[in-house]
Formats: structure tokens, sequence, C-alpha cells
């Protein structure tokens, strides 16, 4: 496996992408802008999540929904090993809306770790399906009640909405991750002072909002190198200082390189 035990699988499935893993680092408090589905398989970590601190071991399966902040670290010394699918949103909003035939509104997933009640067969059927043998007809198949075990409520909970007061705050942030912003700039605009800004914005997101902003800097660095943009070009335009920087926090994030995630979905 390349970087630290990281490596992308072909998938068969548009909008999707496949990652097997094995690996003793920490990660630090992170989101996705994906729905992630995957399954430990050797060892165990411990994990902060958006619904609580968890632990999962061999056997269990693990989800992320987007936005949701969440870290995780090995238990014991000899690390874990995982595979793990993600998702666009826009796959999951279809496969819902064919599951509830146009009245799923919201999705997200119900539980951080499930354990037992044959999840975990159900979805290493489907990595099997769409990373062995092109069988994306399968995949498409195996998708949609899988969903619907791992779903909480449609519509999905609003009790993490992100308060009025710090919103346009983050939608600035969300609508150019790549332009230049000040805390203060941030904080007028919420009319709040700065300190407060930090403390709303943080209790409410997980992440201060320098964090967030790199966050969704590397998702748009991510969705740009996918789309065929150069290296150089991608960490420009997604607001990084060099090419390096990108680098630095994208493999932290991800762990790949970007050159190798760029040889990975371009196949």
């Amino acid at each position: 496996m390349s970087r630290g035990g990281f490596r992308m699988l072909r998938c068969a499935m548009p909008g999707v992408e496949a990652v097997e893993a094995a690996s003793r680092h920490s990660f630090a408090r992170h989101t996705h802008d994906r729905f992630g589905i995957g399954m430990i398989h050797r060892g165990a970590q411990r994990s902060l999540s958006g619904r609580g601190t968890v632990e999962a071991g061999a056997g269990d399966v693990i989800t992320v929904n987007p936005g949701e902040v969440h870290d995780g670290m090995p238990i014991g010394e000899g690390g874990r090993a995982w595979r793990i699918l993600y998702f666009e949103p826009a796959l999951v909003a279809d496969a819902v809306d064919d599951l509830t035939e146009g009245d799923g509104g919201s999705y997200e997933f119900a539980s951080p770790v499930i354990s037992g009640g044959g999840v975990g067969r159900r979805l290493a059927a489907l990595f099997a399906a769409l990373t062995t043998g092109a069988e994306a007809l399968r995949g498409e198949e195996l998708l949609p009640p899988l969903l619907a075990t791992l779903g909480a409520s449609m519509p999905a909970r609003t009790d993490r909405a992100v308060p009025d007061r710090i919103a346009g705050a983050r939608s600035r942030i969300d609508d150019d991750p790549a332009a230049p912003v000040t805390l203060a700039e941030l904080a007028r605009s919420c009319d709040l002072s700065r300190f407060q800004l930090i403390r709303a914005f943080t209790r409410a997101t997980g992440l201060t909002p320098h964090a967030y902003q790199v966050q969704r800097r590397t998702d748009l660095a991510r969705r740009l190198i996918a789309a065929g943009t150069p290296l150089a070009q991608a960490a420009a335009d997604s607001g990084f200082a060099d090419q390096s920087h990108m680098t630095r926090v994208f493999a932290r994030r991800f762990g790949l390189s970007p050159g190798a995630y760029a040889q990975a979905v371009r196949g």
C-alpha cells in the first residue's frame, strides 16, 4: 500500500471512491464532503464523531456523514486496518429518492458504529462488487437496501443545524473557500467580536474558522484534482500557498499524496 498503508482501488460506480488502509496513525479532527461507509477488519480504533466518542473493532461497520467532524486513533500498538467507500452526496440522494419514491427528504447515517445484524457482510459484498470485476450493476442493487439499514430518520435530524448567528460566516467560507478572509471580516458579518465568533463557530461546527476553511480548501483541491486539474494549478485555485502546502494538508487528511490520488482517480 502507498503512503503509510493507504491505497485507492479502481471503483466500478461513478461517484464512489474505495480505499484500503492499514495504519497506526492518529488522525486529527477533520471532515469529509462525502458519505463514508467502512469496516474495520483488523485491530480497533477510538474516534470522536458528531454523535459522541465511540470505539470500533474488527467486524464493525463505521460511518461518517458529510461535514461531520471526527478523528481516529488506534487502540493498542498494532494499529488497525479498514476498508471504506466514499459516496458523493448526490449519489446517495438519488438512491434515497428511489427508496422513498421521491419522498425521502434529507439523509444521514444514524450511528457511527454498527455491530452485528449482517451489516458487515452486506458492506463487504458491496465493496467487492465495486472493486472486483467492475460489477457496477451489482453495486447499484446492493447500495439502496444498505442505506435503508444505516440511515437515520428521513428527513434527517436538524438539531445540529448551524445557528443563524454564524451561518453567514460559514457560508462565506463555503461559497469561496479559496478567497482570503480575515477573522475580523467574518466577525463583522455576524455582528460578533472575534473571540465570540471563534467560540460560537467552534461550538457549532467542531472546528475553528481557520480549520474549517482549510477543510473546505482541501475538499476543493480534491475535486479539482479528480477533474484533471494539474497539481500546481489545483493548489493555487483552492487557496493554498503553494503545491507543497496543499500536499502536506492533503496527505494528512486522506492518507494519500495529491499525486497518488490523481494517479488513482485518473487510472
